[in-house]
């Protein structure tokens, strides 16, 4: 089929790249670099109020120069024909370092005064002059960057140690690193928890709802309890009502106090693995969590449904008092679900069950139907690790199945009435947005699919055509990748002070309440509503604003650090399987092949490993303009989406990346 390529160039640059003679300037403009591990970025270039969005531009390594992850740059456009790469968009490079995103790093200290970066974006070493700080080799070191002028010239970067973190080899050691790279908050200590466990419950009327079915279900190694369901009849024989019970943190954070400050400093949990840093102290979050066998003060929400249809009639919100019958995991509801497995659930605890999955099933056939939700599940791989022992204790596969799909669908129409109520009383609050997927990497992604797998998505600028697409995804060890790349395609989802689209759900109206034990966002939306339901004074719009654009940025920062995190602790992981299963075989697929060699997807690990060249079999060569790798002798060659076998060679914790090798 033939296909229509529209120019990919920004607007102020067309026609500018057809001549490459030397004397003719290319065009420049300027944006926020964003690099990748890989060594090469993308520059966001910022448009006039009344201008179309511009697309992102993409710098090659070699054009990257001394810029940093988070720099405001200057860049200039490079002639299409020579540089552009499939995949990537217009290409340029960066002229001038207008304003630095970051003056600290944390890395490794190296032989000769050189220190290693913890964060894979900042991919050059850093040789360091003056004192060390006590520190040695194979320390953690936090550094101060020294910049050069604001030109983006080659050469080593070059900084001052201000200090020592930790041993880096060590989990604690890593951990801190890792912290301190991210600027996570210090936990809570033992005054702050003792001094947050005296703070009294601030009374509200509340209707008694202990008489219905309530049960928690959450992974069994949680560590906050912040949500509870419950299904009773309706008002007639075809409708039945959901619970959704919400502990009501802001019966306990007040705004503007000690607590609701820090609460909103940390804007989020921090979930490493290894180490939680909590939102609010660890004694007052037991204290606020939903406890079985006990009455617990909670924030409800009773959506009354068809049940038949699975379409939501109407909602009603108001403060309750709940008694959890049970607290479960999604292990046990999954095997109920499967097998049929009840332990000691009676035959009224089981009907009780089986409603609940029944509605959430005709719910969410109900939503597929009407709001066409992306629906692509991504597994997951989570390193294990004990925070009391600081040992690993091995690797989970984190897919979501039945028992995450029941909570998922009853939180999110808790959420939608929530926003709903929000609007239609012009409360200012706190919405998620998640914006459609921009056409250029859209159509990157469309490239990505042709080249590596010989697969075209077709036009992905509708849901429906998005679920088509994800449907006829073959199942094997190329799906992952795909769904990967599909994924970082689409927009990031963040925080705003009013409604808008979120694409990846269908809706126009969505908020956050169901978590604020570990999301500043749902407790503000919980304070906000608590003051119009006492008539007390609303924080405004632009409080909102200034909260949410926070949040934002940091839930980005705490997703970066659980990265970090979890890659090390996965390095650390395979170093002491290689210790006991050296000839361990797993499957990969070829994601990307330099001249170096070739990055794999390895979905059992939840990793991509690195397969130098000299560790293939035989002496090959690199074509550049195929991306591919042609044995000098014989007919065997690698490219993007090739299915090989591997084994586990060695782990690189300075460069942070484990080798592999073909079996």
């Amino acid at each position: 089929m033939k296909r229509h390529r529209r120019s990919r160039t920004p607007d102020r640059f067309r026609g500018s790249h057809r001549s490459t003679r030397k004397h003719e300037k290319m065009p420049k403009a300027q944006g926020i670099l964003s690099l990748s591990a890989g060594g090469f970025g993308f520059v966001a270039v910022e448009a006039a109020p009344d201008e179309e969005k511009q697309p992102d531009l993409f710098i090659p390594p070699r054009f990257v120069g001394q810029a940093m992850d988070g720099d405001k740059v200057e860049v200039e456009l490079l002639p299409q024909d020579r540089y552009r790469q499939p995949g990537h968009g217009p290409a340029a490079r960066i002229v001038k370092i207008l304003e630095h995103g970051r003056s600290m790093i944390v890395g490794e200290l190296l032989a000769g005064h050189k220190v290693r970066p913890l964060n894979k974006k900042v991919r050059d070493d850093i040789q360091v002059s003056g004192s060390l700080c006590g520190a040695k080799r194979g320390d953690w070191v936090k550094v101060e960057l020294l910049h050069s002028s604001g030109v983006a010239m080659e050469g080593m970067r070059r900084g001052i140690i201000r200090g020592k973190v930790g041993r880096a080899g060590t989990i604690v050691g890593d951990l801190d690193a890792v912290c301190s790279e991210f600027s996570l908050p210090e936990p809570y200590s033992d005054e702050d928890n003792q001094e947050a466990d005296n703070i009294e419950i601030t009374p509200i009327e509340r209707r008694d709802l202990t008489k219905m079915f309530c049960v928690t279900i959450d992974p069994v190694d949680a560590k906050d309890y912040d949500d509870a369901v419950s299904i009773a009849p309706g008002d007639d024989e075809n409708e039945v009502k959901l619970g959704v019970h919400i502990a009501d943190v802001a019966a306990w954070i007040r705004p503007g106090s000690k607590w609701d400050s820090e609460a909103l400093y940390r804007s989020f949990t921090s979930y490493l693995p290894g180490r939680t840093l909590p939102m609010l102290p660890k004694l007052l979050t037991a204290k606020i969590s939903l406890q079985p066998g006990k009455v617990c003060p909670a924030h409800t929400v009773i959506i009354t449904v068809h049940k038949i249809s699975g379409r939501i009639l109407k909602a009603e919100r108001f403060h309750s008092e709940i008694y959890l019958n049970a607290r479960l995991t999604f292990a046990q509801v999954q095997d109920y679900i499967d097998n049929g497995e009840k332990g000691d659930w009676d035959d009224d605890f089981c009907k009780s069950m089986d409603n609940l999955i029944s509605l959430y099933k005709t719910m969410r056939q109900y939503r597929k139907k009407t709001e066409k939700f992306l629906e692509m599940a991504i597994p997951e791989v989570r390193v294990i690790c004990n925070e009391e022992t600081n040992e690993i204790t091995g690797m989970v596969r984190k897919e979501q199945r039945e028992a995450d799909q029941l909570v998922e669908e009853f939180m999110l129409a808790a959420n939608s009435e929530v926003a709903k109520e929000m609007v239609s009383r012009t409360i200012p609050g706190i919405y998620r947005v998640h914006p459609e997927p921009e056409p250029e990497k859209l159509e990157e992604f469309g490239e990505f699919c042709i080249a590596s797998f010989d697969m075209y998505p077709g036009d992905l600028s509708s849901r429906a055509n998005c679920n088509k697409f994800l449907e006829s995804i073959p199942e094997g060890p190329n799906k992952p990748i795909i769904l990967s790349a599909f994924l970082r395609s689409l927009q990031r989802a963040y925080y705003l002070e009013k409604p808008e689209l979120h694409f990846g759900l269908g809706k126009g109206r969505y908020s956050h309440f169901t978590s604020p034990i570990r999301r500043y966002p749902d407790l503000a939306v919980h304070q906000q509503l608590w003051n119009a339901d006492t008539n007390a004074r609303l924080k405004s719009i632009k409080t909102m604003a200034q909260i949410s654009a926070e949040c934002s940025e940091k839930e980005q920062n705490n997703d970066e650090a659980w990265y970090a995190a979890n890659d090390r602790m996965k390095l650390r992981y395979l170093e002491q399987q290689f210790e006991s299963k050296p000839d361990e075989m797993h499957e990969a697929v070829v994601a990307r092949i330099t001249s170096a060699g070739m990055m794999a997807d390895i979905p059992d690990l939840g990793i991509y490993g690195f397969v130098p060249i000299e560790r293939l079999n035989g002496r090959f060569r690199y074509d550049k303009t195929t991306e591919k790798l042609y044995a000098v002798r014989g007919h065997q060659e690698y490219h993007p989406g090739d299915v090989i076998f591997l084994r586990l060679c060695g782990v690189d914790f300075i460069r942070g990346s484990a080798i592999f090798q073909p079996f």
